[in-house]
């Protein structure tokens, strides 16, 4: 509930289907008056702390709120409703913050939380936290904080509106001579805005454009560019345009009716061209049993060499500079059914011994037919598999869904990651439905089916969002042939995942709670869905 007369009113549940370490629910009110913001609550199970608890409000509902369930289910992994907002006695909590101008925030709380022993989190010497906020420029907090008498933490928060940060481009004028025809005057336009053309078709009523190289992130902003541009050349016909993403079409205005009854205008010759960009990259492993944070901070290579305009090698080759992956060394828990992923720490510790190879492959991509795309894969695809796969996908251009099947012979890298192998190979394929909701809630849904890296099988469930500004979040969960005893601790694989542009660079990760080995699948460069969807803003 939104703050009005009465106060904000908020309602959570933390670790609600995990382990059960963390298991605690809420209720919250919040209040703000002049430049003070009030928030007053009560905690159940870990948050249930306080020396000042009181008899569980709720048991006067039903004394089934007075029971709650110490032993979790399954190791984690299932819902327990009969736990939440119960226990015999709940705790309170509350805080208080104040502005003192548009930069400094400070701020007082009482917490009730209870740290889980098994984790190794020193007990609270005092039930007080202070701390204050520092904001140097717009959105951008620096805050520090003396936690509950025994910690000290510093955080760093950059905020954005996502729905608002749309990508915006300003137009720029080319030089023109004045013996240029209309279209060589559309092509310097295009390429001057970063729009390369590859084919001009001219027709009784219309102009066909193909464009297959540029820069900009979405459609609207190629349409913008080319609508511009049309009109400064002194285009009198409408321009409809066909875009092609690594040849594949991803955008058909014109079919090959018009193509066959119209005059030929231009045709650019395909040309071999390479690309490459090297930066720093920082590469996170997080919540290892050894201690929360590893990591390295690498120099990256990532490169890209064009045979024809379907044909592509591509390469990432990193070298870590500094790097605290040497005292990994606690083995994993479970193997079950085979190990693909589990033995991630015995590639991490060998980050240290010289240049390592992430991926190295070919990509050969085509569309025989309208609707219908492919793409055959080969090479080192990751950091754990290399192999070759072939993808298909029935995608039409104004439809919200698509299906497609992916099958790939991969066998399992040596921890050097160079060009050595072990013995463990396999053939792993899926069965793909994509579905995009343009509605009131905008989302992407992609459910598939299939045989994993570990030979288990199963269906993978992915729930995704995506704006305009290049932010990406999203979760999954798989669900496959292993038993829930047999996947031990965590029952069944799950994550999340995100991409966050960040003062222009965008950031990527995926991260899952336990890395474990069944429900694992190839981590691929492209995919063909990918590929069609990525200038179709959402948002």
């Amino acid at each position: 509930k939104e703050e009005g007369i009465w106060p904000a009113i908020a309602i959570g549940i933390n670790d609600i289907a995990g382990t059960g370490l963390y298991s605690s629910e809420y209720i919250v009110g919040s209040y703000g008056i002049n430049k003070t913001d009030f928030h007053f609550g009560l905690g159940w199970g870990q948050l249930n702390g306080s020396s000042e608890s009181f008899r569980n409000p709720l048991g006067r509902i039903d004394n089934s709120f007075y029971d709650r369930t110490e032993n979790t289910e399954d190791q984690g992994g299932q819902f327990q409703p009969s736990r939440y907002f119960s226990g015999e006695t709940s705790s309170p909590f509350f805080g208080v913050t104040h502005a003192i101008n548009e930069k400094y925030l400070l701020k007082l709380e009482y917490d009730s939380t209870l740290t889980p022993g098994l984790v190794g989190y020193k007990s609270a010497d005092q039930d007080f936290s202070f701390g204050i906020d520092f904001s140097p420029i717009k959105n951008l907090t620096i805050g520090i904080s003396a936690e509950r008498g025994n910690s000290t933490s510093i955080r760093i928060s950059y905020k954005n509106n996502t729905t608002q940060s749309k990508p915006r481009y300003e137009y720029k004028n080319a030089n023109h001579k004045d013996t240029d025809s209309n279209y060589v005057r559309l092509i310097r336009n295009l390429n001057e805005n970063g729009i390369g053309v590859n084919k001009i078709l001219e027709g009784s009523d219309q102009v066909g454009v193909q464009i297959s190289q540029f820069r900009h992130p979405n459609l609207d902003v190629i349409d913008e560019i080319i609508k511009r541009a049309s009109y400064n050349a002194g285009l009198n016909k409408p321009v409809k345009a066909n875009l092609t993403v690594a040849n594949l079409k991803a955008r058909t205005e014109f079919d090959e009716s018009f193509e066959k009854n119209s005059k030929l205008i231009y045709q650019r010759q395909a040309k071999k061209k390479f690309k490459t960009n090297t930066r720093l990259q920082v590469r996170p492993f997080l919540a290892s049993r050894e201690e929360f944070f590893k990591g390295a901070l690498m120099i990256e290579n990532i490169s890209e060499y064009s045979f024809l305009d379907n044909f592509f090698f591509s390469s990432n080759i990193k070298y870590s500079l500094a790097d605290n992956f040497d005292d990994l060394k606690y083995p994993p828990v479970d193997t079950y059914p085979a190990q693909v992923r589990s033995d991630i720490k015995d590639y991490l510790i060998n980050y240290d011994e010289g240049i390592i190879i992430g991926r190295a492959q070919f990509d050969y991509y085509l569309s025989p037919k309208k609707n219908h795309h492919t793409m055959l894969t080969a090479g080192i695809l990751e950091e754990m598999f290399n192999g070759i796969g072939f993808e298909y996908l029935y995608f039409k251009q104004d439809s919200n869904y698509a299906i497609g099947f992916e099958v790939f012979e991969v066998k399992k890298r040596d921890y050097e990651m160079r060009f050595g192998s072990l013995d463990y190979k396999n053939i792993t394929g899926h069965l793909n439905f994509y579905y995009r909701n343009y509605g009131r809630i905008p989302f992407d849904a992609k459910i598939s089916y299939g045989e994993y890296l570990a030979g288990d099988e199963g269906i993978t469930i992915d729930l995704s969002r995506s704006f305009a500004n290049g932010t990406k979040f999203g979760i999954f969960a798989s669900f496959t042939d292993v038993s829930t005893e047999q996947f031990g601790e965590g029952s069944f694989d799950k994550g999340i995942y995100f991409n966050i542009p960040v003062f222009g660079n965008l950031v990527s990760y995926s991260w899952r709670p336990l890395t474990k080995d069944p429900g694992a699948k190839l981590i691929r460069k492209n995919t063909l869905h990918d590929l069609l969807i990525r200038f179709r803003t959402i948002n």
